[in-house]
């Protein structure tokens, strides 16, 4: 009794190689791409997050500001440009201290970021400016520029001061950091404009 065994070899046509190796090709390169593309975005957004966050900043042993947070985000730009942002998305809460230790000034927000480059600070999201005299000031957004020394913001404001100024309302504003010299666009209400401000300021 013979036996007999057939191997059959199928030849693929020469298209359909090249067309199968243009196709792994092709998918190699999109998942070189893929992981190129995750990879950048991790180095550019490198961050460190910080929980129950509480920072003092003094001057010569005397505390100027003391800032406190449920979470500070420091996202590390690692692409050439050295630059560092802090953001609180989950809000925070500044108090300044005037030369006698007196608390002067507090902010709050339920968003905030500071642009290191740029010495910008944002507070955005029930924003509430708490003075020493009892004064309000409320927003949903504002602005403090550490080069020159002011608070900025393009959207309503309203102040509820204790002094002689009593309720104002503007559009827009500037003013100097403790509120004494206002420039307000669209202001309705009564105010005195007055000088002889300290200016406080992030210490940084």
């Amino acid at each position: 009794m013979n036996t007999c065994s057939t191997k059959i070899l199928i030849q693929p046509p020469l298209s359909l190689c090249i067309a199968i190796g243009g196709f792994l090709l092709y998918s190699c390169e999109n998942d070189l791409r893929e992981v190129s593309k995750i990879e950048n975005i991790q180095q550019e957004e490198a961050v460190d997050i910080s929980k129950d966050v509480k920072i003092i900043v003094s001057d010569s042993a005397i505390v100027k500001a003391q800032l406190t947070g449920p979470e500070m985000r420091v996202y590390h730009d690692t692409t050439g440009n050295k630059n560092s942002n802090y953001e609180f998305q989950k809000g925070l809460q500044i108090i300044f201290y005037d030369s006698e230790g007196k608390e002067s000034q507090r902010i709050r927000s339920d968003y905030g970021k500071q642009r290191v480059l740029d010495g910008i600070t944002e507070f955005k999201k029930n924003v509430v400016v708490n003075m020493s005299d009892g004064s309000i000031i409320k927003t949903e957004e504002l602005y403090y520029d550490e080069k020159k020394k002011i608070y900025y913001n393009d959207v309503p404001i309203s102040f509820e001061f204790k002094d002689a100024r009593g309720n104002l309302q503007a559009t827009s504003f500037t003013s100097d950091t403790d509120f004494k010299n206002i420039n307000g666009q669209n202001m309705t209400g009564f105010y005195i404009s007055s000088g002889n401000s300290q200016l406080p300021s992030f210490g940084n």
